[in-house]
C-alpha cells in the first residue's frame, strides 16, 4: 500500500532490523496484534464500517492510517441477474481494491462494528471475497471495532487518502459453488449447509429477495449467531465450531457448502468452518436461496409443514 507514511512510522522503520519478519497471517487477529504491526509496512487496516457518522465516537472515529470503504456502499456486493447481495465483475471488485490502495503484497486486515453476527458478517464476506481472488494475506480484527475500543486503543479524526495501487486477482474457484454445482452437489449427497436463522431453514419464515419458503432438500443447519457473540464480541472459537458441525452430523474433514439468502450470512458459516475449523473442503454458493429458488424447477424443502 502506498500511503505517505507519518515521521514517526518512519523512525521507527528505520531503526527496525533488516532481518525482521512480516507478522504471520491468521484469518483472526487481536486488538493488540494491530497496535503492534497496524504501522508496518504492506499492512493495510480497512475499515468497512457502516454509518460511521452520527454515532458517539465524536470527532475521532477511525483508527490510524486506515482506509475506509464502507461494506454497504463501497461495492463489495452487486446486484447480477437479478439476484441482490453478489461478487461484482471481476473488473469491478479489482478496481475498487486498487482504489484503495492495496497491492496483491498487502496484508489486508478488516475491521467491522462487531456488534453481532449479523454485521460481523461483512467482514467475513470481504475476507471471502478477497481469498476467492486468491489473496490470502487477509484477516478480520476479533471482535471489530467494539474490541478496538474497548482496549483503549488511539483513535484519530481522518482516514488515510491511498495511493491507487494495482492489485491483480488470481481467482480461487474452489471456494466459490454455482448453481450448477450445487445441483450436483444435491445429486452427489454433498453436504448443504443452511447458515440462515432456523426459521427460515425451517419455512416458517423468508427473506423479501427469495420467492418461497424453505431450504435445498437435505440440507443442515448451521446458525450464523451461533458463530460469533455479540455479548463478548468475539468469533467462536475452533471448539466451539467443531462441535456446532459434529452436531449437524458433518465431520470436520467433510465436502460441504455453505449457503444462505444472497451469501452474507453464508460466509459466516463459511468462515467458521474453513478458516478457524480448518475445514478447506468448504465453499461457499454466493447466489443462495435467492438464487436457487428463483427457478421453480429447482426443488425447496420446507420442514415446518406448511
Amino acid at each position: 500500500m502506498r500511503i505517505a507514511a507519518l515521521a514517526m512510522t518512519l523512525a521507527i522503520g528505520a531503526a527496525a532490523p533488516a532481518f525482521a519478519q512480516a507478522p504471520e497471517v491468521t484469518p483472526l487477529v487481536t486488538a493488540e496484534w494491530l497496535k503492534t504491526n497496524a504501522g508496518g509496512e504492506n499492512v493495510v487496516v480497512l475499515d468497512i464500517r457502516d454509518e460511521i457518522e452520527g454515532t458517539d465516537l465524536g470527532e475521532m472515529p477511525y483508527i490510524e492510517n486506515a482506509v475506509v470503504a464502507p461494506y454497504a456502499s463501497a461495492g463489495w456486493r452487486t446486484e447480477q441477474q437479478g439476484v441482490p447481495g453478489q461478487l461484482p465483475p471481476l473488473e469491478q471488485i479489482t478496481a475498487l481494491i486498487g482504489s484503495l490502495g492495496i497491492d496483491n503484497d498487502d496484508h489486508v486486515v478488516i475491521v467491522p462494528w462487531g456488534t453481532d453476527s449479523s454485521e460481523f458478517g461483512g467482514a467475513t464476506r470481504v475476507y471471502w471475497t478477497f481469498k476467492h481472488l486468491g489473496h490470502d494475506a487477509v484477516s478480520i480484527l476479533d471482535g471489530g471495532w467494539r474490541q478496538y475500543d474497548a482496549a483503549g486503543l488511539p483513535r484519530v479524526a481522518e482516514t488515510a487518502t491511498p495511493k491507487a495501487a494495482e492489485f491483480t486477482a488470481k481467482i480461487n474457484d474452489d471456494i466459490l459453488a454455482t448453481t450448477e454445482e450445487v445441483q450436483a452437489a444435491l445429486d452427489a449427497g454433498v453436504a448443504l449447509v443452511d447458515g440462515r436463522p432456523a426459521e427460515q431453514y425451517e419455512g416458517k419464515s423468508k427473506s423479501p429477495v427469495v420467492r418461497i419458503e424453505g431450504t435445498i432438500p437435505g440440507a443442515v443447519n448451521i446458525e450464523h449467531s451461533k458463530l460469533y457473540s455479540a455479548e463478548y464480541a468475539s468469533f467462536a472459537r475452533p471448539e466451539t465450531v467443531e462441535a456446532l458441525s459434529t452436531a449437524v452430523g458433518l465431520a470436520k474433514d467433510q465436502e460441504n457448502i455453505a449457503f444462505c439468502n444472497t451469501g452474507h450470512w453464508a460466509s459466516i458459516a463459511w468462515f467458521g468452518l474453513s478458516e478457524v475449523l480448518g475445514n478447506k473442503q468448504t465453499a461457499m454458493y454466493d447466489g443462495s436461496m435467492a438464487e436457487w429458488a428463483a427457478d421453480e424447477s429447482r426443488p425447496v424443502e420446507n420442514k415446518s409443514g406448511t
